[in-house]
């Protein structure tokens, strides 16, 4: 039973499926896919919902006045006052604009998060779409947001629109450079490029006490420092938000936006500040694992062993996951609102002539530690 319950996720899905047994191959993989799409949206509007309402009270607090506090209790709900509201606003489209561009571009910027929030380990078998290359799928679809970007910067046929568009694919092709040389040392060290083989390696302890969490190495440390500056600028979120600077551009590459359509660029920024939280936490910080906790309970240093169900390790593993990826969360709002915006040659500055040597340089480093030495 205890086993059964450990994955409840992976049973469940398999219990609907069962609903359609007998059905073709086709119907099945079909359900199954649309399965794990509704699950990401459930799960991801929820957080997106409650983290809009954590942001909004904790610069409230920090600049001391009151939060979201009418709707709801304590204001919890005040997302949904502000999708009801977004949703029955007019949609108002320049007359000049490319309407069908105009369109689509919000569409694939949302389509873009949706898939690549599919390929990252939530838990112990809970990858809604596992992939070999996981990694790379990850990177490679998230490239697509420059294109979405340009299209929405492009089809508003608004100068403030396109310098902002323009601003933004030059500021995410600097930063993905930087960002990708920060993972490669991690997928060095693991030899694979799927995100659940990159949390299994690091289940391991260093002297039976330290969790080798990659973090906790002197290549892994300076991979997660430049990854999170890279994540941040390629996410626009200040002080590298630039592309939407209001003092100079208004709002940016969606100037041109209202209604349903501003919302879902509202909601991809939550998405992106969530994907880089899980990200950091899968590739330095462990995943889901717990220090000291195996699959039968937990085996503390100097032989003490606590055992427990599968269940409560699960849920152990779970709650660790989202804890960490949830203080992520926190500290990324917290430097959105205390550190000044960058000037754009700053910017540039950081990224080409800081963040890659310092990376390429981690990178060679790494290679001669686990590749040469073999030690982590």
């Amino acid at each position: 039973m205890s086993s059964a319950l450990d994955q409840i996720f992976v049973h469940g899905k398999r219990w609907l499926l069962s609903w359609i047994a007998g059905a073709p191959d086709w119907v099945i993989q079909i359900t199954s896919s649309l399965i794990n799409i509704v699950a990401l949206l459930a799960v991801f509007l929820t957080l997106f919902a409650l983290m809009s309402v954590l942001e909004r009270k904790i610069l409230a607090r920090m600049q001391n006045r009151y939060g979201p506090n009418r709707v709801g209790p304590f204001g919890l709900f005040q997302p949904v006052a502000d999708g009801i509201k977004m949703l029955i606003k007019e949609d108002i489209v320049p007359a000049r604009a490319d309407k069908v561009v105009h369109f689509l571009a919000p569409v694939v910027l949302a389509a873009v998060a949706i898939l690549t929030l599919g390929v990252i380990p939530y838990g112990r078998n809970m990858t809604a779409f596992a992939i070999n290359g996981g990694i790379l799928f990850f990177f490679a679809v998230g490239s697509a947001t420059e294109l979405a970007v340009f299209m929405a910067g492009w089809a508003s046929n608004n100068k403030f629109s396109m310098l902002g568009a323009m601003r933004a694919i030059a500021q995410m092709f600097s930063y993905e450079l930087p960002l990708i040389i920060a993972v490669l040392p991690v997928v060095m060290a693991v030899g694979s490029l799927v995100p659940d083989t990159i949390i299994t390696a690091q289940g391991e302890y260093t002297l039976g006490v330290v969790p080798r969490w990659f973090v906790f190495t002197p290549w892994g440390f300076a991979g997660f420092i430049l990854f999170m500056i890279a994540a941040t600028a390629e996410t626009n979120r200040s002080p590298f938000d630039l592309p939407e600077g209001e003092s100079e551009l208004v709002a940016g590459y969606f100037t041109e936006y209202s209604g349903g359509k501003q919302a879902v660029f509202m909601m991809t920024d939550f998405a992106e500040l969530l994907l880089v939280s899980v990200l950091i936490v899968t590739f330095f910080f462990g995943g889901w694992q717990v220090p000291w906790l195996a699959r039968d309970g937990f085996h503390f240093p100097g032989g003490a062993h606590l055992g427990l169900p599968n269940l409560v390790v699960a849920l152990f593993e779970f709650v660790a996951f989202w804890v960490k990826v949830v203080i992520f969360c926190l500290f990324q709002i917290l430097i959105r609102w205390t550190l000044p915006r960058f000037r754009y040659d700053q910017l540039m500055r950081l990224g080409w002539k800081g963040l890659v040597p310092l990376g390429l340089a981690n990178l060679v480093v790494t290679a001669f530690v686990v590749v040469l030495v073999g030690g982590k």
